[in-house]
């Protein structure tokens, strides 16, 4: 607690640094006019972002040491993060009623690792550590179901043309797209495999400086950030294979019709060839 307090002190100076710096990103953010494919500037939603970040962690902060005493507790709020994170990736990937779908990457990809850490007595299934343990795991997963569903979607929706090609060619729906998607949607795991390539030698991730600071010796915080990367490359890889397959499929699409006339209209010219 002293170490921590003496690197970043709670005061009123550090509220004045952060309101700097997010203003600073806001106003950089509107003066280059980032923006999103649809033309959507950034610059308010690093506003947004900001100061959510601040009254949700303030939020998080006052429940944590509450929701810890029970079991139910503690589980509720684990759902609660899954939940939003499935919102938020299902949003900001599709924009539709297909959203739900992400649910299964980040379950599929989160579920067993947690099962997997409770069962083996890892983490504790009624303490602290499976909230911020939890938290890593789902954040991983929402990052990497995001940047894999974009990607692929956004890949399918350049090179629709060479889809349209392997479907009159014979290929199956799933299979034309997979080919497409595929190494859009594989790009998603390089910032976890350059994170882990990297650690030690260009940066030092949160877990391994947060037990330095809680007064653990070097050797047991690097064991920990170890265990939090290979864990995490885990989860993102599941989560990336899982919405390749969905997007492959159908099931994540951008457009309530996505596909259908193009898929009728790639049989009709199949079953004329064959005639």
């Amino acid at each position: 607690m002293l170490a921590a307090a003496a690197l970043l002190p709670v005061n009123a100076t550090l509220a004045v640094v952060l309101a700097v710096l997010l203003a600073a990103a806001v106003a950089i953010a509107a003066v280059t006019r980032l923006a999103d494919a649809r033309g959507r500037g950034w610059a308010r939603s690093v506003a947004v972002a900001g100061v959510r970040a601040a009254a949700q962690l303030a939020a998080v902060s006052a429940l944590i040491g509450w929701v810890v005493r029970a079991l139910p507790l503690l589980l509720c709020f684990v759902t609660l993060m899954y939940a939003v994170a499935v919102r938020t990736a299902g949003r900001r990937i599709t924009g539709n009623r297909t959203w739900w779908w992400a649910a299964l990457p980040i379950g599929a990809a989160v579920l067993p690792v947690l099962v997997l850490l409770v069962l083996t007595g890892l983490v504790p299934v009624d303490g602290i550590a499976l909230v911020p343990v939890a938290g890593i795991l789902i954040g991983g997963g929402l990052t990497a179901t995001v940047l894999a569903g974009r990607r692929a979607l956004d890949e399918l929706h350049t090179r629709h043309g060479e889809v349209e090609a392997g479907l009159a060619l014979g290929m199956l729906d799933r299979d034309a797209r997979l080919e497409i998607a595929r190494p859009a949607a594989s790009d998603a795991l390089l910032p976890g495999l350059d994170q882990t390539r990297t650690v030690g030698l260009v940066t030092l991730p949160g877990a391994f400086v947060g037990m330095l600071l809680g007064g653990a010796s070097p050797l047991p915080a690097a064991a920990v950030q170890l265990f939090v990367l290979v864990a995490l490359m885990a989860v993102q890889v599941v989560a990336v294979a899982v919405v390749l397959e969905l997007v492959a499929r159908g099931r994540l699409h951008r457009a309530d019709a996505s596909g259908g006339g193009k898929r009728r209209a790639s049989r009709t010219l199949r079953g004329a060839e064959g005639e």
